[in-house]
């Protein structure tokens, strides 16, 4: 009978829901270092692996797992993360911002505090390209709701596959072309040491100037003194920042009074411990069968 051991902050909703599940065999225990299965926080799940042996199958509540990537921590265990729940909500922020932007709605908010009947000429989405740094399940989800409103949408990724969902993709190496091309660059990139730095000023450059920039991947992925450079020259028109090498983004930060950044506290898709768990059940039905698990975690890769 395997046993289970929740290591998250909201550990009660978790056990609620897993009990409700009715999962064969498994007990719940809180003696964490001898649990077959945790279902855990990153960031809790790394403090316990300083001293105690890993288990068999560590279930990340988050999609990114960087805590667990700590050098001198174990390896040597089975990793599923969550996947394909974010699309949707990173969508949501990206064009919420987007539109937002675009049609001026901060400043005509303002003007009706103060009675001002002044109207703003706008650009409309059709016709303009959205790049994505990333062409996975987050990208193509935006890249779908891209080309709804009427976008050209290219991605860059390690490989270059083509997607269906993008007009083209090509590989990093080969990206200047399309980013040239970018009046929104949107990453979504995950934290590698392929990627850490990745938009830094030779890139930046190769934007076409006035371009929207987002970053809903990972921090890491962004040379923040480029950036500012960048914005400071009115090279990039504005960056929409939802992560950060350092969270919370350390007080005094040029990012958090910079009229051309905007800033949110890593907000852009937070899941739902319902949505963790439909995940889980469904591994879990697979561990005790033997099978492969869904979502599973690449070490070699970085995510």
């Amino acid at each position: 009978m395997p046993s289970l051991a929740l290591l998250t902050n909201q550990n009660d909703r978790y056990h609620q829901l897993l009990v409700n599940a009715h999962l064969p065999g498994v007990t719940f225990t809180n003696k964490v270092e001898h649990a077959d299965i945790w279902l855990a926080d990153p960031e809790l799940a790394a403090r316990q692996l300083a001293h105690s042996p890993p288990p068999a199958w560590l279930a990340s509540t988050y999609a990114g797992v960087n805590a667990l990537l700590t050098p001198g921590l174990p390896r040597n265990y089975s990793l599923t993360h969550i996947r394909r729940l974010f699309g949707p909500l990173m969508s949501e922020y990206v064009f919420g911002h987007l539109l937002s932007h675009l049609r001026h709605l901060p400043q005509l908010a303002r003007q009706q505090r103060h009675q001002q009947w002044q109207p703003h000429p706008y650009t409309s989405l059709a016709g303009t390209t959205l790049v994505t740094l990333g062409t996975g399940d987050i990208a193509r989800h935006i890249a779908t709701v891209a080309r709804a409103f009427g976008m050209t949408v290219l991605g860059v990724s390690r490989s270059g596959e083509a997607r269906t969902e993008f007009d083209a993709v090509c590989r990093f190496e080969e990206a200047s072309a399309t980013l040239s091309r970018a009046q929104v660059l949107v990453s979504v990139l995950p934290d590698t040491a392929e990627t850490r730095g990745l938009i830094d000023a030779s890139v930046l450059q190769q934007l076409p100037p006035a371009c929207l920039l987002f970053n809903v991947g990972r921090g890491s992925a962004i040379d923040e003194q480029a950036l500012l450079q960048a914005l400071n020259a009115g090279h990039i028109a504005h960056a929409f920042l939802d992560v950060f090498k350092q969270e919370p983004l350390p007080a005094g930060h040029p990012f958090w009074h910079h009229p051309a950044v905007t800033v949110t506290p890593h907000v852009a898709a937070v899941s739902q411990p319902e949505q963790v768990c439909d995940q889980v059940i469904d591994n879990y039905h697979r561990f005790i069968d033997g099978r492969p698990l869904q979502h599973q975690f690449q070490w070699q890769r970085g995510y």
